[in-house]
């Protein structure tokens, strides 16, 4: 899946990335997606956890050696 937009958070520790996620995603239109890339493994549960209970949808997490991808979809 290629998302609408890509946010580099390659380098970032918590909090940043989820911050960074968090301020893109209000900036974004309702359904459209963004693939945060990040290389600090602690943020893929702080961002996709913090994605569900603010009521986004969390596409896809994938991995690759130390860097994730967390696809996500604004819904509200």
């Amino acid at each position: 899946m290629t998302a609408d937009e890509t946010l580099d958070c390659l380098g970032m520790i918590c909090p940043r990335p989820l911050f960074e996620t968090l301020k893109r995603l209000r900036k974004m239109e309702i359904g459209k997606t963004i693939e945060v890339v990040g290389d600090y493994v602690p943020s893929i549960d702080e961002i996709t956890e913090m994605m569900r209970k603010q009521g986004h949808g969390v596409v896809s997490v994938t991995t690759e050696g130390r860097v994730w991808r967390i696809v996500i979809r604004k819904m509200r």
